[in-house]
Order: C-alpha cells, then sequence, then structure tokens
C-alpha cells in the first residue's frame, strides 16, 4: 500500500532535483564524511563581505571544561547592551558548523541589531552525549557570565537552532530552568529534531524523498546516543519531546514543514508545552520540505517562513 502523506508544495518541489546532489534524502553512516565536505559552510570572509557586521573568536570552556570555538557576531557600531540570541547550528548532530545558515541568520544582527552567539560544539559520533548538548549550555553559561564584556543585554536572551540545533535550543531552556541558569526571554525552535523514539506518524511518510528522511534521522540519533538510542537512559536535554514537565518555559516559536518528518514532533511538542502552562507560537507551512528556508530561500513560501518567523524575532526582542 502507497504511504500517504503530505504533498510538496509545487514551486518547492522544482528545488528538490537540485538539493538532492548537495544533501541526499537518505543519509547513513557512510554518508557522514561526504556530507561534512558537502554541507560546509562558505568561507566567513565571503558571507561577511556585504554585511554592516563585526565578528569575534573566542574559546571557551566547553563539556567538562575542554575549549570550544564561539563566534560572535554584532552589527557594525552598535554600543551599549543589546539582546542576544545564543544559535545551535543545524546538521543532524553529525556534521554542518557554527556558519550553517549565518548569511539567512545575520539578518538578526544587522536588521533587529541582536548579537549573536554561534557555539561549535562537538558532533557524533567522535563525540556522543552529552557532549553537544552540554557544549552549548556551556556556551549559554559563558554569555551569561561575560555580559558586561560582551554588551549582552541579559533581559533579553533567547536561545535559537534549526532542526538538531532546535532540539538542542530546546534542551538548553530545559536544563537552564532545572539547574537555575540563565532566565530565558525566549526558545527559537526551527523545525527542531526533538524526539529519538521514531513514533510519530510523519516520521514514517518521507522516505527516500525530500531532505532529512526517516533513515537519516536514525542514522542522526544512533550517531549521538549509541547504545542508549531508544531507551529510558535518554535525556530530554537531548530528546527534549521525553521531557514530562513543560511548565515554567520561555516563550517558544516552533515552525516546521507539512511535508517533513519533524512536523508531527513539532505539533506535539508545541501542545505539550500548551498543556503544562508555557506559552508557543506554532506555524505548520503547508507543503514545506524539511529547511526548504535554506535550501529554497526564494519561493514564497520560504520567504513567508523567514518573515513570520523575523517578525516574532523582533517584537520578542523589542526594546
Amino acid at each position: 500500500m502507497t504511504q500517504r502523506r503530505s504533498r510538496f508544495d509545487a514551486e518547492l518541489a522544482a528545488s528538490l532535483s537540485v538539493i538532492g546532489g548537495v544533501f541526499p534524502p537518505t543519509i547513513t553512516p557512510s554518508l557522514i564524511d561526504f556530507m561534512r565536505v558537502s554541507y560546509a559552510s562558505e568561507p566567513l570572509a565571503e558571507t561577511l563581505s556585504s554585511r554592516r557586521v563585526e565578528h569575534s573568536e573566542y574559546q571557551v570552556p566547553g563539556h567538562l571544561g575542554e575549549a570550544i570555538t564561539v563566534s560572535v557576531f554584532r552589527r557594525s557600531g552598535d554600543t551599549g547592551r543589546r539582546p542576544t540570541i545564543v544559535y545551535a547550528h543545524s546538521g543532524g548532530l553529525m556534521f554542518g558548523d557554527r556558519f550553517s545558515a549565518l548569511g539567512l541568520n545575520l539578518d538578526w544582527v544587522e536588521k533587529i541589531g541582536a548579537i549573536l552567539i554561534c557555539p561549535e560544539y562537538r558532533l557524533a559520533p567522535e563525540f556522543q552525549d552529552p557532549y553537544a548538548r552540554e557544549d552549548m549550555y556551556a556556551a549559554l553559561l559563558w554569555t551569561a557570565e561575560n555580559a558586561d564584556t560582551l554588551g549582552v543585554d541579559r533581559a533579553r536572551l533567547i536561545v535559537a537552532g534549526a532542526s538538531s540545533g532546535g532540539g538542542l535550543a530546546a534542551g538548553m531552556a530545559l536544563a537552564a530552568r532545572d539547574r537555575h541558569g540563565p532566565k530565558l526571554k525566549g526558545q527559537l525552535l526551527i523545525y527542531p529534531m526533538l524526539d529519538d523514539r521514531g513514533i510519530t506518524p510523519s516520521t514514517h511518510q518521507f522516505d527516500g524523498i525530500g531532505v532529512w528522511d526517516r533513515v537519516s534521522n536514525e542514522t542522526g540519533w544512533q550517531a549521538m546516543l549509541g547504545d542508549d538510542y531508544r531507551t529510558e537512559a535518554v535525556s530530554p536535554y537531548i530528546a527534549p519531546s521525553r521531557a514530562n514537565d513543560l511548565n515554567d518555559l520561555p516563550p517558544a516559536y516552533i515552525d516546521v514543514g507539512s511535508a517533513e518528518i519533524f512536523r508531527d514532533e513539532a505539533v506535539a511538542y508545541a501542545s505539550a508545552l500548551w498543556n503544562d502552562g508555557s506559552e508557543a507560537e506554532l506555524h505548520v507551512w503547508p507543503g514545506g520540505f524539511h529547511a526548504f528556508d535554506i535550501f529554497a530561500a526564494h519561493t514564497h513560501l520560504a520567504q513567508g517562513m523567514i518573515s513570520t518567523r523575523m517578525a516574532w524575532i523582533e517584537k520578542l526582542l523589542a526594546d
């Protein structure tokens, strides 16, 4: 029987044949090295060449106190305390780098005047859980502790991330609450990777098509979790859908496509936030495949996703 699934938006579907050469729909362990090359960011100098943005780089303590690199971007000429976004990059927990999606995310810096903090968290399978999540949380702590030096407005500090980074951002929000860490203004969860268990209908609707299918997801979670994969040993800080209590969390913005495997877990997470008394704004973009705002930014649907997300950030971080 043919698997029923949401159809891709017609304009987006035309982009998929081009995308497949850079980001295959199905990623197995043998493709991790390829993805680390094909999904690598363009040289930073090219991204910054036409931007009114200053870049600084720091070595900061990550998990176990081991140094990780953190990039800090601010609008040229800005002074005083600025709203700040600690951002976790995408890449299925196995590839990508701190400059992933930077061309898009620098709009937050130029248009809003936000400081953008991008840590180089460590990747699986070489560094399994808890490295990625604890590197990110350590970078969040560093940001708050060095707010005076960095020019961070502690009252307007949010966490954000895309795909696997969206899950890491949700995990940071949970950890900050549980560990009495930095008070967060919000959490921006962009088509987040939230659940290792693969239990939702949409997880099984997109095999071999689109961007990031069921097998790719299993590859990423197995690489990160090892023997703990799909067991009760998995922490909600890496798989936030496992959290039993979503009360007292900062307001969330969640966006996702209707034609991708993360649709149902994103909707379920928004519902769980509401049910536990936390705030969430949810957008499900009809016909959108995973990360279509990055891979097909020129399309009408992507422009709607990007502008709607920007409006939420602007409202949340306004003076």
